[in-house]
């Protein structure tokens, strides 16, 4: 499943996600952001299960942000999950 999800609060705009058909994480692109720490970030939970990033990453906050933008790939992964659910 290909998913592509508009990011609030962080410096990256978007995260663009690939997943298969086993919930396996097969691509994470950032748009914006730091790029070194957000392709840190994408390269590590490729071949990750979807439920395992969001276990890890949920609730992660940048400074005093009410978030980060590994809490806005677990949101996404969330949204994404609720998508192929209902579809």
């Amino acid at each position: 499943m290909k998913y592509t999800y508009k990011t609030i609060g962080t410096c990256s705009s978007q995260i663009q996600i690939e997943t298969d058909d086993d919930d396996i994480i097969k691509r994470v692109e950032y748009t914006g952001g730091c790029n070194g720490n957000l392709n840190g970030i994408s390269r590590i939970v490729v071949g990750m299960k979807v439920d395992d990033v969001i276990q890890k990453f949920k609730g992660i906050h940048c400074g005093m942000k009410p978030t980060s933008c590994p809490d806005q790939l677990a949101r996404a992964l969330e949204q994404m999950k609720k998508a192929k659910e209902t579809a």
